[in-house]
């Protein structure tokens, strides 16, 4: 039997395309469960944890046999094993995973991931003034944007470089394009960052090329946040624009 190589897969753009599932998302988990694939979905998202993913999955009538871990899963483990008192900006629905950690006293860290059109001078400021009194920035990811409806919007990463920037301080980065993370998925089905493995995504900078860095092999999923004009001078080890292509890729 083959021995295939392990797959980190990023979930927005590769298996959840919009609203709805990519067309062929259940033939390449197929794929994977026929295959005994070691396998992890590894998303960026804020906005969601790994239940959540699997609720999204279950509604569209697959069931999630692989690990699966957000940006917001990760930061939470990592804030509850270094920190007692911090300032979480995120959506509202997802604060009470951080409750008994919360302080809006002389927090240890500013805790940042997605907070939509809520970003204006005051939170900037407020955030500013956490920092510049001694509170440590944890950067749930820090994406340049994204494309909720299509349409690119500014996403964290430039709200918190300028936050570096006017603190002289740098922030904690647990999502993709951070090591960490890579390394964290890797543990968790059983291999380390040493070995050859495959990232799938549609985002060429913090997922693909940063995989690359660390040893990967890097698989762009061209789509609405990626296109044949954003590959410039480092190039992605594979290009294709569906999972099906993906199956042929792994497979070789």
């Amino acid at each position: 039997m083959k021995k295939f190589k392990p797959l980190l897969i990023d979930f927005d753009g590769v298996i959840k395309i919009g609203k709805e599932l990519a067309s062929d998302a259940k033939s390449f988990f197929d794929f994977i469960d026929s295959n005994h694939i070691p396998a992890c979905i590894l998303s960026n998202s804020t906005l969601r944890t790994a239940e959540m993913m699997g609720d999204f999955l279950s509604q569209k009538g697959l069931e999630l046999k692989i690990p699966a871990f957000t940006a917001f899963d990760v930061t939470l483990e990592y804030v509850k094993h270094n920190y007692q008192r911090v300032k979480v900006y995120c959506r509202d629905y997802l604060l009470h995973y951080f409750n008994g950690l919360i302080s809006y006293e002389n927090p240890q860290a500013v805790v940042i991931g997605d907070i939509g059109d809520k970003w204006n001078f005051e939170t900037m400021n407020q955030i500013f003034n956490y920092v510049i009194k001694g509170a440590d920035i944890v950067a749930m990811h820090k994406n340049k944007f994204w494309m909720p409806e299509g349409k690119p919007i500014l996403d964290t990463g430039a709200f918190i470089t300028a936050i570096e920037y006017a603190s002289d301080k740098k922030a904690i980065i647990i999502g993709k394009p951070s090591p960490l993370y890579f390394k964290t998925a890797l543990e968790q089905i059983g291999f380390s960052s040493s070995e050859e493995f495959f990232m799938i995504s549609d985002d060429i900078e913090n997922d693909v090329l940063a995989a690359q860095k660390i040893g990967g092999k890097g698989i762009l999923m061209l789509a609405e946040k990626s296109s044949k004009e954003d590959i410039k001078d480092e190039k992605p080890d594979y290009v294709c624009k569906s999972l099906t292509e993906v199956i042929k890729i792994i497979s070789d």
